[in-house]
């Protein structure tokens, strides 16, 4: 008898689905009810650490390890008081929606099949929420890092004429690429993935508010060009990650028409309440990028790992990527014929069903929902700017024009080093404490306990909550030493 990885018992299997659903489902509605953080053991971190297995195992037994040495200890970005880095916690369709893709097991690169209209629909769909044109082409990612590297791609390949072909050695001279000192780390390594070099990416500097200087970036583009160097690209950062500034994009967009540069926003979770229009001043300039990359996991929440870029020029996306080769050659009927590939748009082409859960959620939310849902961030990060403000022993130390809140335990009458080790303290005992997860960054040479505000769960009690657990632990830290 022939050997496959189908069950045997094909019920009884049923019977184990059924009861995963059920336990992640109640995991999901009682996440409140638990510690925002638990340490993993050594003993269950020991207990993972286990040889290849040899046979088979039955796939109940292989679910209790699941139950017993990975849920319980999750990064627990699903948490209503997780506030670090940028990321979003999902949703319990959202959750489904990876199941039934995962069930059909798409691989959405070529073919005539329901994956590749389903993907080109939500590309559809992006293009609508921010501006972009009905002609404008666009690719799914697996986040923003790789959406930023993709647009990367097409400014260099479009700049010069056999770059694609004969690399960026066959140019004349060296390509520069700008952005903000605040330009978040994947665009610098994504210069130097693409041949360019994290030399050649200048960083602007910065305002008081964390904004790029558009009349340093003008000086630094005519001095590179008198030293013969060749700028191609400018990046706009519509949120960045320190502290959610916005740099001009009007501006920067006139800069690039006139320099005749590649303009490209970072958007990854900072291009997301254009959605509101009542938000769109703040980011006037999107709608005139080249290209803008924008993550549907950090802040509308859906499952990972979705992120997508559009190019307004579809021609240009697609001369960047495509090529000609016998096997993926379309044809007129049957599987080979459907949609243009999308491997003609991006690097991969083994890609998985992303589109699904976001086709899905859209519909069930709707983008009205989802604007709700960024206003209440929005103004959670006000209440909490508020709080911090209020109290003489909490110090904010940076605006908050978007949902990214920074400040710090001072009391007053503490050193700098003081102040920074006893809130790097602070950042951690919250952790351990499993009070809430903010995250951290350093703002001229001061530690910020910096907190994200992408999460649907949050309430403003919670926000209560991380205030007073900063003053008490700080208090304690103060007795202590």
């Amino acid at each position: 008898m022939e050997y496959n990885l189908d069950p045997a018992d094909w019920e009884e299997l049923r019977q184990l689905g059924h009861r995963m659903v059920d336990d992640m489902m109640e995991h999901l509605r009682t996440v409140r009810e638990r510690p925002a953080w638990v340490k993993m053991p050594e003993n269950v971190l020991q207990d993972l650490r286990q040889p290849l297995p040899q046979g088979p195992q039955d796939a109940a037994d292989v679910y209790e390890d699941f139950l017993r040495a990975v849920l319980p200890y999750n990064k627990n970005n699903i948490h209503p008081r997780f506030w670090g880095w940028v990321q979003g916690g999902g949703t319990p369709f959202g959750m489904l929606a990876d199941m039934l893709a995962s069930g059909m097991n798409a691989n959405v690169a070529i073919g005539d099949h329901s994956a590749m209209y389903v993907e080109q629909q939500v590309l559809d769909w992006s293009k609508e929420m921010f501006g972009f044109p009905a002609s404008a082409s666009g690719i799914l990612t697996s986040g923003a890092s790789i959406a930023n590297i993709t647009a990367l791609v097409v400014a260099r390949n479009h700049f010069r004429a056999g770059v694609k072909q004969k690399g960026v050695r066959a140019v004349e001279g060296q390509m520069i690429v700008y952005g903000s000192s605040e330009t978040h780390n994947c665009v610098a390594k994504g210069v130097e993935v693409i041949g360019i070099g994290s030399d050649h990416f200048r960083k602007v500097p910065v305002d008081t508010d964390y904004r790029v200087r558009t009349e340093v970036l003008r000086t630094m583009i005519r001095e590179d060009r008198e030293a013969g160097h060749l700028p191609f690209c400018i990046i706009g950062n519509a949120g960045t990650v320190n502290t959610g500034a916005i740099d001009d994009l009007e501006v920067l967009a006139v800069i690039a028409k006139e320099e005749g540069l590649w303009f490209h926003i970072d958007g990854a979770f900072g291009a997301i309440p254009y959605i509101l229009p009542s938000f769109r001043d703040k980011l006037k300039g999107l709608q005139l990028a080249d290209s803008l990359s924008f993550d549907f996991h950090k802040w509308l929440y859906m499952n990972y790992e979705v992120g997508c870029v559009l190019v307004k020029e579809a021609a240009i996306h697609r001369a960047a990527f495509a090529t000609s080769v016998n096997y993926l050659m379309q044809h007129e009927r049957g599987l080979s014929a459907g949609p243009e590939t999308f491997t003609n748009y991006g690097m991969e082409l083994s890609r998985g069903f992303k589109a699904l859960k976001v086709w899905m959620l859209l519909k069930e939310h709707g983008v009205q929902g989802y604007a709700r849902l960024v206003r209440q961030n929005l103004d959670q990060a006000q209440y909490l700017a508020k709080l911090v403000r209020g109290n003489g022993e909490l110090e904010l130390l940076a605006d908050v024009p978007l949902n990214i809140v920074c400040y710090r335990w001072n009391p007053g009458g503490m050193e700098e080093e003081e102040l920074n080790t006893s809130n790097k303290e602070i950042l951690m005992r919250l952790h351990e404490e499993g009070i809430a997860l903010p995250t951290y960054t350093v703002l001229h040479g001061r530690y910020a306990i910096r907190v994200a505000i992408t999460n649907h769960r949050s309430r403003l009690e919670d926000f209560d909550a991380l205030a007073d657990a900063s003053i008490r632990i700080g208090r304690d830290l103060h007795i202590t030493q």
